[in-house]
C-alpha cells in the first residue's frame, strides 16, 4: 500500500528519520537546503530531535506529527527539521543546552524553535496533542510561537541573541584555581569515594533515586579505589550495584543485554530500548569485577551479553548496529514480557520453580505482565528449595533457552541499523577487556574484525582527512566528532595490549595528532566536540561531563596519559594533567558526573606501572597477566616495530621470557613470572 505522504526524509539512511518520512509534516534533514529556505522565506525553524529507540518520540509522532491538521500548521508557518541525535550529537548538545537554559530540564523528543539564522529562542520536550499535564498542546505552542514571531519579532530575536550568548559563555567553563600539585593526591581520591557513597543506594545498588542509570564509570572508580586502598565499602557497593542490575529487569534474563535505564529503584522496569554503548560499557565493568573476584556470575553475564550483541546487533561485515527499539507492535516492552500461563505452557513441569525464581505471578510485577527478574540470590534459592547447584543451573538454563526460542517467534523491536564510529570503538574496548579477563580469543577476533570494518567504511580519504561519524548501506557521512576519535584511540590502545601488535599504537598516535590539530581549543586546553573544518553549528561546544557515555575530553586525557609513556611525550602528559587540574574541584565534588576523570586521578596518584614482557614465551605470560586486575598499567609485549618504542628498547632476550616493571623509565630488576610481578606491584601499595 502506497503512503499518502512522503517528505524529504525518504532520502535519508537514519532509521529514526525514515520513521518520519511519510508524516504529512514537510520534514527536512539538517542541511543547507532547509537552512537557506528558512532565510529565503523568513520563517522560524522548528528543530525536532530524537532517536529510533526513544519511546516518547514515537508517542509524539503518532499523536501530533501524523495528524494532518497539526501538519498543516507546521508546514504553513515553519521550516521543519528532523534530527537523529545519534547522527548529529553536536546539534543535540547545543539545542539541549538551550532548552535546559529555558526550562530547567531536557530530554527527548527535543523540540526547539530557532530564528532563520539557527539561533534558539524557545523549546521543550514532549508536548501532548491536547492540553494536559500542565502542558500546552502542541498546536497551541505552534500557534503562539508563530503569533509572537509576527508581532514581537524584535523581542524574539533579542531573546535568541541572549540565549546564544549564554550558550557561548557557559562553554567557557573556567580554570578552577587549583594547581596540578593539588590535584593528584590521596586526599582527593578519598574525598571522591566519600562523595560517591553519599548518593549510593545501599539496598538496591546504584546511585541516586529513580530513574536509575547503570553509572558504570562510578562503579569502576569504586573497584579501582578498593584495589588501591582495600576499603571494603567500595568493593561492597560496586558489587552490590552490579549484582542487582544482573538480577533485575533492566537485564534481559532470557536473551542477555542491558536496557538503557530503570524507571524504579529496584532495577525492575526499564525503558526497554537496548543501546550498543550501554552494553559495551556494562561488559567493560563486568570484566573489571571478574578480574577482581573471579565470580562465575560475571563471566556468564559477559558471555551472554556478547552473545546478545553478536545475535542481534552485528553487521555481517563486522560492524555493530546502534540499538534496539523499546516498542514492538506499538507497545513498549511487548517483546520481552510474559503472562504466567504462557510460561507454564512452555516450561510444563519446570514452570513452578522457574516462576518462583524469576518473580513470575498471575497478576504480574509490571502493568499486569511479568518482567523476568531475580529477587532471591541463587545460593539462597537453592538452599531454600533443597536443590543441587548443578541440577538448578541445568534446569534454569534449559528453561531460559525455551523462552528465548519462543520469544524469537514474536514481532521483535526495530533495529536501529546505522553504525556509529564511537559506539563501535567502545565495543572494541569491551571486547578487548573480555579477551583479557576471560582469555577468550574469539573476542580479540571480533575486536580486530570491527576495527578493520571501521577503517574500510569510515575513513574519509587519506590518513590526513580523518573519519566519518556514521555508516549505513555503503553510505558514510558527517565528519567524526571528538568522542569518535577519543574512543577509537582508546580501542587501539586496548587492541595492542591483547595482541602485542605495535601498529595499533602507531594508529593511536596518528589519531591523537589529528585530534590535537583539528579539535584543540588553545585557550582552555580542552578539545572541542566538533573539528575546526565543520561550519554548520552556531557554536563549537566543549563537553567535559561523563554522562551516558564518557566525555571525549576525559577519554582523551586518559589516552594522552597513556601514550605519553609509550612515546615519551612529556607535552602530552602535561596537556592531560592540565585538563584534569582545571576541573578538579568539580571532579572531587561531583564525581558521578566526572567519574572517568576521577579514575584518571586515582591512577596517577597510585602511579602507572609500565610493564614490558619480552622473550620467546611472551604471549603466554602476557595472557596470564591480562587476566589480573591491574587498572593502572601501561603494557607492551615484544613484537614488530620495537625500535619505535622507548619502553621496548634494549630489553631483548634471545629465549628467556622476562617481565620488566618500570616507572618513569626507571626499571626494577626483571622477574620471570606474573606472580612475582604482582608481588612487586602490591608491595608498593602496602597490600
Amino acid at each position: 500500500m502506497s503512503a499518502n505522504f512522503t517528505n524529504q526524509l525518504i532520502n535519508e539512511t537514519s532509521p529514526y528519520l525514515l520513521q518520519h518520512a511519510h508524516n504529512p509534516v514537510n520534514w527536512f534533514a539538517w542541511g543547507e537546503e532547509a537552512l537557506q529556505k528558512a532565510k529565503a522565506e523568513d520563517k522560524v525553524i522548528l528543530v525536532s530531535i530524537g532517536y529510533s529507540a526513544c519511546h516518547w518520540c514515537h508517542v509524539m509522532e503518532k499523536e501530533s506529527f501524523e495528524n494532518e491538521g497539526v501538519a498543516t500548521i507546521m508546514n504553513e508557518h515553519f521550516i521543519n527539521i528532523k534530527i537523529d541525535r545519534e547522527e548529529r550529537p553536536d546539534l543535540d548538545h547545543i539545542y539541549m543546552d538551550a532548552v535546559q537554559a529555558i526550562s530547567g530540564s531536557g530530554g527527548w523528543p527535543l523540540n526547539v524553535f530557532l530564528t532563520p539564522d539557527a539561533k534558539p529562542f524557545y523549546g521543550g520536550t514532549y508536548f501532548p496533542p491536547v492540553k494536559a499535564f500542565n502542558r500546552s498542546s502542541w498546536s497551541e505552542v505552534l500557534i503562539a510561537i508563530n503569533k509572537s514571531w509576527q508581532e514581537k519579532r524584535n523581542e524574539i530575536e533579542a531573546q535568541a541573541e541572549n540565549l546564544t550568548a549564554h550558550l557561548q559563555q557557559s562553554n567557557l567553563f573556567g580554570q578552577l584555581k587549583q594547581t596540578e600539585e593539588g590535584v593528584f593526591t590521596k586526599e582527593n581520591c578519598n574525598a571522591i569515594f566519600e562523595n560517591i557513597l553519599k548518593t549510593a543506594d545501599k539496598v538496591w545498588g546504584g546511585f541516586g533515586k529513580a530513574p536509575k542509570f547503570p553509572q558504570t564509570f562510578t562503579i569502576q572508580y569504586l573497584l579501582g579505589y578498593y584495589h588501591f586502598t582495600k576499603t571494603e565499602a567500595a568493593l561492597q557497593q560496586a558489587l552490590l550495584s552490579i549484582d542487582k542490575m544482573i538480577q533485575g529487569g533492566i537485564y534481559d534474563q532470557a536473551g542477555g543485554g542491558l536496557a538503557r535505564y530503570s524507571t524504579d529503584n529496584e532495577w525492575l522496569a526499564p525503558h526497554f530500548e537496548k543501546m550498543l554503548y550501554d552494553n559495551a560499557l556494562f561488559i567493560s565493568v563486568l570484566c573489571d569485577a571478574y578480574q577482581l573476584t573471579k565470580n562465575e556470575l560475571y563471566q556468564n553475564t559477559i558471555l551472554q551479553t556478547i552473545g546478545f550483541i553478536e545475535r542481534e546487533l552485528m553487521h555481517l561485515d563486522g560492524g555493530f548496529y546502534a540499538a534496539l527499539d523499546a516498542d514492538s507492535e506499538g507497545e513498549e516492552g511487548k517483546c520481552y514480557v510474559w503472562q504466567k500461563d504462557e510460561v507454564c505452557n512452555i516450561l510444563n513441569e519446570d514452570a513452578e520453580m522457574f516462576c518462583s525464581y524469576f518473580d513470575v505471578s498471575e497478576n504480574g510485577n509490571w502493568e499486569g505482565k511479568n518482567i523476568l527478574r531475580i529477587i532471591k540470590s541463587k545460593q539462597d534459592f537453592i538452599s531454600d528449595n533443597n536443590i543441587g547447584a548443578v541440577e538448578f543451573d541445568h534446569k534454569i538454563n534449559a528453561c531460559l533457552a525455551k523462552l528465548l526460542a519462543e520469544r524469537t517467534k514474536r514481532i521483535r523491536p526495530q533495529t536501529d541499523d546505522k553504525i556509529l564510529l564511537g559506539w563501535n570503538a567502545l565495543m572494541i574496548t569491551a571486547l578487548c577487556k573480555a579477551a583479557a579477563a576471560l582469555g577468550w580469543d574469539h573476542c580479540r577476533q571480533l575486536a580486530e574484525s570491527n576495527l578493520r570494518f571501521i577503517i574500510s567504511k569510515f575513513r574519509i580519504g587519506g590518513e590526513e582527512k580523518g573519519f566519518y561519524h556514521t555508516y549505513k548501506k555503503d553510505v558514510a557521512k558527517y565528519p567524526a566528532f571528538l568522542d569518535d576519535y577519543a574512543y577509537l584511540i582508546q580501542a587501539c590502545i586496548n587492541l595492542q595490549e591483547i595482541s602485542s601488535d605495535q601498529n595499533y599504537l602507531l594508529t593511536a598516535k596518528h589519531l591523537t595528532e589529528y585530534v590535537i590539530e583539528y579539535f584543540t581549543d588553545p585557550e582552555s586546553g580542552y578539545f572541542f566536540f566538533t573539528e575546526k573544518k565543520q561550519t554548520d553549528v552556531i557554536i563549537r561546544k566543549k563537553e567535559v561531563y561523563d554522562g551516558a557515555t564518557p566525555s571525549g575530553n576525559s577519554i582523551m586525557a586518559e589516552n594522552l596519559f597513556y601514550l605519553s609513556v609509550i612515546f615519551n611525550r612529556k607535552d602530552w602528559f602535561e596537556t592531560a594533567a592540565k585538563m584534569t587540574s582545571s576541573i578538579s574541584a568539580a571532579i572531587v565534588k561531583y564525581p558521578a558526573s566526572f567519574a572517568v576523570w576521577a579514575s584518571g586521578i586515582l591512577k596517577q596518584v597510585y602511579g602507572i606501572n609500565e610493564v614490558v614482557i619480552v622473550g620467546s614465551n611472551n604471549a603466554v605470560v602476557r595472557n596470564e597477566l591480562l587476566g589480573e586486575y591491574l587498572p593502572n598499567k601501561v603494557l607492551q609485549s615484544s613484537g614488530a616495530g620495537e625500535e619505535d618504542f622507548p619502553l621496548l628498547k634494549e630489553k631483548n632476550t634471545k629465549d628467556e621470557t622476562l617481565i620488566f616493571l618500570c616507572k618513569n623509565y626507571t626499571c626494577k630488576l626483571p622477574v620471570k613470572t606474573v606472580k612475582a610481578l604482582l608481588e612487586v606491584v602490591n608491595s608498593s601499595l602496602g597490600n
